[in-house]
């Protein structure tokens, strides 16, 4: 920072914000920190009685902040997104479209790594709708070393930083299983349930399955819907430890890979992820009925936006893993399932 007439000004960089009074008629910021002064300036200036700033000049190796946040912008946007115009040397990003948002936290938290970098996301791995804002980025000075920037963009690489995925609407198909349902004895009130989650992401239920506790009887459900081609296929029930909890067994007769039996979740701790070739088949424990969040609200957005789920993020859900139940609930705005980088 150094002090220069303002008349010589032109080209170099305001380092505090300077505020006009004209009496009567206005007082506010007439030129921001971080302004770079052209010559039309200088005579608004000297009339505001600023016959001298302090001022940063960038020099051949600097690049004004505006500059490096448009370099970020560039890195980390992809085109279902909309990038806001640079304001105080910070761009924002905004959601398109309803989709899951999928962040490379790895090569993010590199970049924010090297300092003097402000890359800031909403959690990965979860769904945002039309509008949502999804990241902000600037640099913390008000200029930054073209070598700076020249290492974010080799860290960053060609493809973007984030990705937002649109939902696809799957066709789906469920199986009810439980005596208790198919004898009568009680209505049906976890496929409604099932339902509604799904039609948040415009996909719809187009056959339902009830069937009594028989491992045949299921099993033949599954493959029949597998058969008639749904592209997602639901069982509901039957997916503790007592001998007369079938659904388990039955998608592992039915032909499908089982990707996990049990999830470090609670709501959740008995959800089943498998595939049956590219059909994701999934097993639903009692508590998706009852509990206002579950693991179900955490991977099924996912599975939605065509992201094969693994073993391993479901493993790694353990820390931040359990739902407090708050009344009213907040999700996605709180901690639950967000206790792990997701990619």
């Amino acid at each position: 920072m150094k002090q220069i007439a303002t008349v010589d000004a032109v080209g170099t960089v305001l380092c505090h914000d300077h505020t006009r009074i004209v009496k009567d008629v206005e007082k506010g910021v007439a030129f921001r920190k971080g302004h770079v002064v052209r010559s039309e300036d200088i005579p608004v200036l000297l009339a505001m009685g600023k016959d001298h700033l302090f001022v940063w000049d960038l020099g051949d190796d600097m690049l004004h902040e505006n500059d490096a946040a448009a370099i970020l912008q560039s890195l980390a946007a992809d085109p279902n997104m909309t990038a806001s115009s640079v304001k105080e040397g910070k761009i924002e990003l905004t959601a398109n479209l309803d989709g899951l948002l999928v962040a490379d936290v790895n090569r993010i938290d590199a970049i924010n790594r090297l300092g003097e970098i402000c890359l800031a996301t909403r959690h990965s791995g979860f769904a945002v709708k039309q509008g949502d804002k999804l990241a902000g980025f600037r640099v913390i000075p008000l200029a930054v070393a073209k070598t700076k920037m020249d290492e974010v963009r080799r860290i960053a690489g060609t493809e973007p930083l984030l990705r937002l995925l649109p939902f696809k609407p799957h066709r789906v198909g469920v199986v009810t299983t439980g005596n208790e349902i198919y004898h009568g004895r009680i209505t049906d009130a976890f496929t409604p349930v099932v339902a509604e989650k799904f039609s948040r992401y415009g996909s719809t239920i187009v056959a339902n399955r009830v069937c009594d506790d028989n491992l045949d009887r299921i099993t033949d459900a599954i493959r029949s819907l597998l058969d008639e081609g749904v592209d997602f296929v639901v069982c509901t029930g039957g997916m503790s430890v007592d001998p007369d909890d079938l659904t388990p067994g039955a998608i592992r007769a039915s032909g499908a890979d089982i990707v996990s039996y049990g999830a470090p979740v609670l709501p959740g701790a008995m959800f089943l992820m498998a595939y049956h070739g590219d059909v994701p088949v999934v097993g639903l424990p009692g508590c998706v009925m009852y509990a206002g969040q579950t693991i179900f609200d955490i991977i099924l957005p996912r599975i939605l936006a065509g992201r094969r789920v693994t073993r391993e993020e479901i493993l790694n859900l353990g820390n931040g893993g359990l739902c407090l139940g708050c009344k009213p609930c907040i999700f996605p705005a709180c901690g639950f399932g967000k206790g792990h980088s997701y990619v």
